[in-house]
């Protein structure tokens, strides 16, 4: 590993939250001209004794996937981002790795709800005709159910019908979906990213990075 970069680790709620890792790799780059690898996914799945907890996940990535800054992803779901933010800071008492807590509203996937041609090629269907209504960005926080909101465009733009759409599982291709957007400013319209848009900025600054 080069000394200018700057590994980092994401540890997040579900496997399918692995998809953040493009946000935050974009945000990573808008501060530093230090090199940013692929994050680590801090996947537990191959050890025999799997660690329960937020606090022990937080031990078991820093123990298996050594990093210079940790990103520790909690969905707001129903509970205010103040409520997460503590969380994850009392699950971070006593370790002096720099960390940035990850907090979507509600959901994240939300924030692939924005870029229409992301969501076609990620169905598989970049050159679909069909109308894909996306939700207004600025209101993207107030889904009550993004998942289901993105799952559904996803059904939608693959444009299969039949057989082919019952075969069809958007849970397993909706992670692409941050592979094909190159670009995550117009989530700067939602006050989650922008506040950890802040964080991040600030992490880096204060690091010297």
């Amino acid at each position: 590993m080069e000394q200018s970069s700057i590994r980092c680790t994401l540890v997040t709620d579900g496997t399918s939250d692995h998809v953040l890792s493009f946000h935050l790799t974009w945000l990573m780059r808008q501060y530093t001209r230090r090199n940013i690898p692929p994050f680590e996914y801090a996947d537990f799945s191959h050890l025999l004794r799997r660690p329960h907890g937020l606090k022990a996940r937080i031990r078991a990535a820093i123990e298996y996937y050594p990093c210079e800054v940790l990103f520790i992803h909690r969905d707001a779901e129903r509970e205010p981002y103040a409520v997460r933010k503590a969380e994850i800071d009392q699950a971070l008492e006593s370790l002096t790795i720099p960390a940035v807590c990850v907090v979507p509203v509600r959901m994240q996937e939300a924030w692939l709800l924005f870029d229409e041609y992301a969501i076609r090629r990620a169905a598989g269907n970049p050159n679909g005709r069909v109308q894909l209504s996306l939700p207004p960005r600025k209101r993207l926080e107030e889904l009550s159910d993004p998942k289901e909101t993105l799952h559904d465009l996803l059904r939608k733009a693959s444009e299969r019908t039949g057989r082919g759409l019952k075969k069809f599982d958007p849970y397993k291709v909706a992670h692409l979906i941050g592979e094909f957007i190159d670009d995550f400013a117009p989530l700067r319209a939602l006050p989650a990213f922008k506040r950890l848009e802040s964080d991040i900025q600030a992490l880096v600054q204060a690091q010297g990075w």
